[in-house]
């Protein structure tokens, strides 16, 4: 019997000439963004909807103010599984609209993610999976995958460079380097300040809730990381670095110029720590950055933001 067909795709692996010139580094390049639905979300999320189905799930349920239910509403419509999406009062119409585009349900319920996952939890009826969007090990396993493909290419980087918001994508390349016996690379966690729970639960040495989310990179925007993250990172050389705003703005916005690819603020984070030659990356010769995604932002959005940055004088 054949394998089932993984609802991701296998992403390209390129060396950035420009980041490589800026940096004096060798900077490789995970493109995630060239996923179906546009961010690494699909392949934990898709690896999960294909475990439910089999399992005989009728409906896909699930909480999201962003990629993660546009990767849910995708994964259900490839597998002919109704989907509804619960999202907060601060998604933005372009999310919602990319989400009902992939023929999901749309809830708009409640001032943050938080609110809007109680409610998604309670209309989990019979027949239903709930997809968490960063807290379940089958996620873990499926975004794992990224890290499988760079390690039969036969190149190996010396650090991983990755944005953090619940802690979905940090669990799940840690699993994958675990299983790549690549324990030796470091990890630099990338975050906007105003959502890094990750930065300050690492400092604390406990899971931190932030009071609420004011940076602009929403999709980092979750107030706390899942317990598995911060538990992870206690065994792996795992180091935090926290980028203003306009820091990831800006990267956006210089990444689109050199590589012709859009992606949104919480991916410009950890692009933000290359192109300001961070000091976090300071012993690396050859950092490899997950260029997670993401689709609820535009040129014009980002355009707006680096406006608004330079009138204040940011």
């Amino acid at each position: 019997m054949n394998p089932i067909q993984p609802l991701h795709i296998e992403t390209p692996l390129l060396e950035s000439r420009r980041l490589s010139m800026l940096s004096g580094k060798s900077v490789w390049l995970k493109i995630e963004a060239m996923q179906p639905p546009g961010s690494f979300k699909i392949r934990g999320i898709g690896l999960a909807c294909q475990e439910y189905a089999k399992l005989g799930a009728t409906h896909f349920i699930s909480s999201s103010g962003g990629n993660a239910g546009i990767a849910v509403a995708y994964a259900g419509r490839q597998l002919q599984v109704p989907v509804t999406v619960v999202v907060p009062e601060t998604t933005s119409d372009r999310a919602k609209n990319l989400i009902s585009q992939e023929g999901a349900k749309v809830v708009v319920h409640g001032a943050s993610w938080q609110d809007a996952n109680e409610l998604a939890q309670s209309m989990v009826g019979e027949g239903a999976a709930f997809l968490h969007p960063f807290d379940d090990p089958l996620l873990w396993r499926g975004h794992a995958s990224m890290i499988d493909e760079v390690a039969r290419t036969g190149f190996k980087p010396d650090a991983i460079v990755l944005s953090v918001g619940g802690g979905g994508l940090l669990c799940g390349v840690l699993e994958g380097l675990k299983r790549n016996g690549w324990q030796d690379l470091p990890v630099v966690a990338a975050e906007t300040s105003g959502a890094d729970s990750f930065a300050q639960s690492l400092s604390a040495g406990r899971r931190v809730e932030l009071s609420s989310i004011t940076s602009l990179a929403t999709s980092l925007g979750a107030r706390q990381i899942c317990e598995q993250a911060l538990k992870l990172s206690e065994r792996h050389a795992v180091k935090s670095a926290v980028v203003s705003d306009r820091a990831a703005v800006l990267a956006c916005e210089s990444f689109l110029e050199d590589h012709r690819i859009l992606v949104e603020p919480a991916c410009g984070a950890s692009l933000a720590l290359l192109y300001e030659q961070h000091v976090a990356l300071e012993a690396s010769t050859r950092p490899m950055v997950i260029v997670c995604g993401g689709v609820t932002s535009t040129m014009k959005q980002l355009s707006a933001w680096s406006l608004r940055f330079q009138q204040i004088g940011l």
